[in-house]
C-alpha cells in the first residue's frame, strides 16, 4: 500500500514544494556566503547544511506519504510526544541555547534544533486525533464539548505558554492559530468563536497601543529584545541605526530590486546592512536579486500548496484527515503572513522563517512532516476514487 500511495502522488503539491526547496537552496547560498566569510568560515557552510536538510526533508515526505497513518494515532505514542515536548520546553528555559534573545535552541554540534517548531506538527496530529475520537458527542452541547476538550485545551495552553516564555512570540502565535482553528472545527459555536476573535483583536490592539508601545519606549525595557522590535515597527526610520535597521534595510532591498532584480548574487543589503538575510529576511534578498515578479511567483507556488491542502481537507469524508489538512494549511498561511508582514513592515518582526525558502533545519523538517501527511491523505483519496471507478466498470 505504501508503494501504491507513492505512485498516486499529488504533483500539484509535490512539484511546487520541490521548486520552492530548490529556490531556497540557491537563495540561502546567495544570502549567506558573505556572512560565512565575515565569520571566518567557508562560504559553502550554510549551503551544505541547507542541502542536507532539503534532502532529508524529501526523504521524510516520501516516508510520510507511504506510511500507515494509524501509527501516528496510537495513544501511547501521542502521550509520549506530549510529555516529551513539555519536558524539553521546560528544560530549554533552564539551559537552552539563546539565539536572538530566545532560549529555544538545542545545540548539536554544527546544528541547532528548535523544538518549538515540532510542536506545530504535534498539535496538528494530536488535536485532530482527539477531536475525531470525541465525535459526535462534542457537537451535542457546550457541556459535552467542554468535558471532552478541557484537557486538550489545558495541555495546548501549556505548550504555547512555554514557547511564549522563551520568548518566541511568533512560534507561540502560530501554534495558537493552529489550536484555535482545530478547536473551532470540533463543533465549537461559530458565533462564540467570532466573538472570541473580535474580543482578542480589540484586546490586542489596546494592549499594543497603551501597554506594549509605552513599555518598549521606556528606559526600563530598553534591553528587551522582543519589546524593541515593537519600537522598530512603530517608527523604523526613527531607529534606522538601531532596532529599526532590519526593517529599513528590508525596504531598501525591495526598492532596489524593482520588478526584475539586480541579478543573482548582486544584493547590496546582504553585505552587512541587513541582519539575518538568510533566515527572517530572505524574501527581501530574493526580491532585491530576482525582482518582485519572482517573489510573487514564490508566493503563488506556496498559495497553490495551501489551497490544494484545503481542497483535500474539504473533499475528505474522514474527520481526522480533514482536520489535519486544515491544521497544515493554517500553519503555512500564518507563518507566511508573519514573515512577509515583518519583511514589509506591516507587522512587528517575529523571527518567523519563510516556508521552504529560509535557512533553518527545524522549520524545513516540520514542514516536510506536515506536507508528507497531506500527500498521504491525498494519495488515499486518489486510490479510493480509482477503486470506485473500477468497481463501477
Amino acid at each position: 500500500m505504501g508503494k501504491a500511495r507513492l505512485k498516486n502522488l499529488d504533483y500539484v503539491i509535490f512539484i511546487p514544494y520541490i521548486v520552492m526547496s530548490i529556490i531556497g537552496v540557491v537563495m540561502v547560498y546567495s544570502a549567506s556566503a558573505n556572512i560565512s566569510l565575515q565569520n571566518g568560515g567557508s562560504p559553502l557552510s550554510y549551503l551544505i547544511k541547507q542541502l542536507f536538510f532539503v534532502v532529508l526533508s524529501v526523504i521524510i515526505v516520501g516516508v510520510m506519504t507511504a506510511m500507515n497513518i494509524k501509527y501516528l494515532r496510537k495513544p501511547k505514542f501521542l502521550k509520549f510526544l506530549l510529555y516529551a515536548l513539555i519536558v524539553v520546553l521546560i528544560g530549554l528555559l533552564l539551559v537552552g541555547k539563546t539565539i536572538n534573545g530566545a532560549a529555544g535552541w538545542i545545540h548539536l554540534g554544527p546544528i541547532n534544533i528548535q523544538p518549538a517548531e515540532f510542536v506545530k506538527f504535534f498539535l496538528i496530529i494530536w488535536l485532530a486525533d482527539t477531536i475525531d475520537k470525541a465525535q459526535p458527542e462534542i457537537t451535542l452541547s457546550f457541556r459535552d464539548w467542554w468535558n471532552h476538550m478541557k484537557w486538550p485545551l489545558f495541555f495546548s495552553a501549556v505548550l504555547i505558554a512555554l514557547i511564549l516564555k522563551q520568548p518566541d512570540s511568533g512560534g507561540a502565535a502560530i501554534n495558537l492559530a493552529i489550536a484555535f482553528i482545530l478547536f473551532n472545527c470540533s463543533g465549537f459555536s461559530w458565533k462564540r468563536a467570532l466573538a472570541i476573535i473580535y474580543g482578542c483583536m480589540v484586546a490586542a490592539v489596546l494592549a499594543f497601543e497603551f501597554i506594549l508601545v509605552p513599555m518598549a519606549k521606556s528606559d526600563s525595557f530598553s534591553h528587551s529584545y522582543q519589546l524593541q522590535r515593537i519600537v522598530a515597527f512603530t517608527n523604523p526610520f526613527g531607529h534606522a541605526q538601531g532596532t529599526g535597521q532590519q526593517v529599513v534595510n528590508s525596504y531598501y532591498a525591495i526598492s532596489n530590486g524593482g520588478l526584475f532584480g539586480v541579478g543573482l548574487g548582486n544584493s547590496v543589503q546582504k553585505t552587512g546592512y541587513l541582519p539575518e538575510p538568510n533566515t527572517d529576511f530572505i524574501m527581501s534578498i530574493l526580491t532585491e536579486e530576482l525582482g518582485a515578479i519572482t517573489a510573487v511567483i514564490v508566493l503563488a507556488l506556496l498559495t497553490v500548496i495551501i489551497l490544494r491542502t484545503v481542497q483535500i481537507g474539504v473533499r475528505s469524508n474522514d474527520t481526522y484527515q480533514s482536520l489535519v489538512c486544515y491544521g497544515v494549511a493554517t500553519y503555512m498561511s500564518i507563518q507566511t503572513f508573519f514573515n512577509m508582514g515583518g519583511v514589509l513592515g506591516v507587522l512587528p518582526i517575529t523571527g518567523v522563517t519563510f516556508p521552504f525558502i529560509s535557512y533553518g533545519g527545524s522549520s524545513i523538517l516540520t514542514l516536510s512532516f506536515c506536507l508528507g501527511l497531506v500527500l498521504n491523505i491525498s494519495s488515499r483519496q486518489r486510490m479510493e476514487r480509482k477503486a470506485l471507478i473500477a468497481a463501477r466498470n
